[in-house]
């Protein structure tokens, strides 16, 4: 249970059956760091999770509530917080291609069925996966509709890690939920190695997660 704590602050799923305890000690999170030193690929969950290699069917997403707002900076022991940095779970998961374009999959799949069970099966002819067909910049990755048949623009961020797993958003990404509040919507899926679920965020994206900048663009003009 301690082991599968620190692993869910590397944007890992718990060891099944054991839910995360975080009363460890930094002897454990020690003990973890050389583990993944010489097995790195253990944070790897391709292998794991064939949803990411194409879908025979699509998955069912469980909505969820989103978890709640901490104004408080999480506090990590210095061995957490070296781990961490050496294993971004942010980062990987940014990196990771094929997360990301599965789970665009997923909800695009997610969004047509949803406006088909609402008798909408016009709109769900119109579902485009944006960022498949245009390519990224956009800042959304699907266009989709309420049953009503007002615009929903989509980003999909996906993870292999906890509901609270930080994420990056991008500056146009975040332009556009200012631009469009009313189609913008930021969909969350986690877990999606084993279980995938989702829970949706509306604009204003600060009311509902801490935005910090992470790096700056320098230039001389």
């Amino acid at each position: 249970m301690n082991i599968s704590a620190v692993l869910t602050e590397l944007g890992h799923p718990t060891i099944q059956g054991y839910k995360a305890k975080h009363h460890y000690q930094d002897a454990l999170v020690d003990a973890v760091a050389r583990y993944l030193a010489v097995n790195p690929q253990t944070l790897d969950l391709t292998a794991l999770a064939p949803v990411i290699d194409g879908f025979s069917e699509p998955p069912t997403l469980f909505e969820t509530p989103p978890p709640p707002i901490s104004i408080k900076s999480k506090s990590r022991s210095a061995p957490l917080q070296r781990l961490v940095r050496k294993f971004d779970p942010v980062a990987r998961d940014f990196r990771n291609r094929a997360l990301g374009k599965a789970g665009e999959e997923a909800v695009f799949f997610a969004e047509q069925q949803r406006l088909r069970d609402a008798d909408r099966v016009d709109l769900a002819r119109k579902v485009r996966w944006t960022a498949q067909e245009d390519g990224d910049g956009a800042g959304y990755d699907i266009a989709s509709f309420d049953p009503s048949g007002s615009e929903r623009l989509i980003e999909v961020k996906t993870t292999n890690g906890a509901q609270t797993t930080p994420f990056f958003l991008t500056r146009n990404e975040e332009a556009l939920s200012r631009e469009r509040p009313a189609e913008f919507r930021l969909y969350r899926l986690y877990d999606f190695a084993r279980a995938p679920r989702l829970f949706m965020l509306t604009p204003p994206l600060g009311e509902h997660v801490v935005l910090e900048t992470e790096t700056w663009r320098a230039g001389f003009g």
